[in-house]
């Protein structure tokens, strides 16, 4: 057996921790509930509790090498702390790394959550051979991460790569984060929902309707289903996230002129509802993208150009996991 690390993904509803080889195996993935009421030490005591289980199981077999974790929000680095989280109230401020560092007796790395998924992807998944990517993750808003050399660039003080708050309709939809048109209020789960919610109120849209009535937890799953049989409604809600999806990626890529831009999350699934609108948008607002896109060079002048590549992660919800477990071993 290799030498092992753990990671560590921290969400709202789910803790998941997972014992890695150095090798990318993944040995063993606990998950359980994370039960935000009690407040962070009961939280942290249970994350430690299973830390100490796996590490103690697998050390026979090589040397672990510590413990990263992914945390949704504003990360200090330096603190080792949470500046801010819409999904862990209560967080702020707590000091996490110093807290776990001294019941685990091991390295704690701590990161926001997409940049760990990036790392993930970096290492095991889409951009497993690209030095220079960016990642979306596309769930219940965007997060987002830049990979440079291989390695995380946090920016100045580790707020780096937040695209899912790059304004794209300059008097938009309200955001939490207080301003307005945030790219995450029309191309996230939410703004999925949102944008068929507005639909039923305007009338109409039966079948969204319909859906609506029958399932009380209307998802932007429920949407996609429609859209896939064909409901007209709901193929132009999907048109309408593909459109700003690419309006977001258009300003990635005539800004950071990366090889590589990697879509995950959870509504990245419905690729082939939006990936069509998107890519027409970026084609037309992207001008770097129009001229290195695949298949848009042939002959000898193709051979020898560098294309810009938009695709779809591989590593689904583990690629958070994975990066994080890789932090220990190549650090931040």
């Amino acid at each position: 057996m290799s030498d092992f690390s753990i990671g560590v993904d921290l969400g709202g509803t789910n803790l998941r921790i997972a014992a890695v080889g150095t090798d990318g195996q993944m040995l063993e993935k606990v998950t359980l509930g994370t039960n935000l009421a009690v407040g962070p030490g009961h939280v942290v005591g249970e994350m430690c509790d299973a830390i100490l289980r796996l590490s103690e199981k697998y050390r026979s077999g090589g040397s672990f090498l510590g413990v990263g974790a992914g945390i949704p929000g504003v990360i200090d680095l330096e603190a080792g702390t949470v500046r801010k989280s819409a999904n862990l109230p209560g967080w702020s401020g707590y000091p996490v790394r110093e807290e776990i560092e001294r019941r685990i007796g091991a390295q704690f790395i701590l990161d926001n959550d997409g940049n760990m998924a990036a790392l993930g992807e970096k290492w095991l998944g889409a951009a497993r051979d690209v030095p220079n990517m960016a990642m979306l993750t596309l769930g219940t808003g965007i997060g987002g991460a830049i990979v440079l050399n291989g390695k995380i660039w946090h920016g100045m003080n580790g707020m780096a790569g937040e695209f899912g708050h790059v304004p794209i309709e300059p008097e938009g939809v309200p955001c939490g984060c207080g301003s307005h048109g945030c790219a995450e209020r029309y191309a996230s789960a939410t703004a999925l929902v949102r944008m068929a919610r507005e639909a039923i109120a305007s009338g109409g849209a039966t079948a969204l309707e319909k859906a609506a009535s029958a399932d009380a937890e209307f998802s932007a799953k429920s949407i996609y289903d429609l859209a896939m049989r064909g409901d007209e409604d709901a193929r132009r809600i999907f048109r309408r996230f593909g459109k700003a999806l690419g309006m977001l990626l258009a300003g990635m890529v005539n800004s950071l002129n990366l090889e590589m831009y990697v879509i995950g999350g959870g509504v990245s699934g419905a690729w082939d509802a939006f990936a069509p609108t998107m890519f027409v948008e970026l084609r037309e607002r992207a001008l770097i993208y129009a001229v290195t896109e695949p298949g848009s060079l042939t002959g000898k002048e193709a051979s020898r150009a560098r294309k810009t590549i938009v695709t779809r992660a591989m590593l689904g919800s583990d690629a958070g996991l994975l990066g994080a477990a890789h932090i220990p071993v190549v650090g931040l």
